[in-house]
């Protein structure tokens, strides 16, 4: 956008796409809070920081947005990704995944990487104070979630 600008181009298409992705993020944002009721003292696991699987590139991440968007409203973060490290603060970085969702309200898929599909969803229910996943690369099947178990939200379906 900011080079079809300075070459003088109204490049209205890769705005319009850019409105969309904002408007993504804020319906995900609000499913969680709608969810959660609050997020102030709420603990979130989030599996993913970089802005795509088989990457450490965090640069104009999703995930970390969404993380920055937790924290704003008073949630404390537990974190995974296999690649991406030490770019938030006030987190607590966790090396295994399956470890994350230890001690959490809440888990959040916000990176598409394929081990997190082996995730152990047993461990995870029972480490959960309640058995919530918030997936936002739609990484789960929602009818075999439920039947696990698991209050289920994922995004666009």
């Amino acid at each position: 956008i900011k080079i079809s600008e300075q070459l003088g181009y109204d490049f209205r298409l890769l705005k319009e796409v850019r409105r969309i992705n904002d408007d993504q993020m804020e319906r995900f944002v609000k499913k969680i809070t709608d969810t959660l009721w609050v997020l102030k003292d709420k603990t979130i696991g989030v599996l993913g920081l970089a802005f795509k699987q088989n990457t450490d590139d965090v640069r104009m991440s999703p995930a970390i947005e969404l993380c920055q968007r937790l924290q704003k409203e008073g949630a404390t973060l537990r974190v995974h990704d296999p690649k991406a490290k030490a770019v938030l603060s006030n987190v607590t970085y966790v090396d295994d995944m399956n470890a994350v969702p230890e001690g959490c309200d809440a888990l959040v898929v916000a990176t598409e990487w394929d081990e997190f599909k082996e995730l152990d969803l047993e461990r995870a229910r029972k480490a959960l104070s309640h058995p919530i996943l918030f997936d936002g690369r739609n990484l789960f099947d929602r009818v075999e979630m439920e039947q696990l178990g698991w209050v289920y939200k994922s995004v666009g379906r």
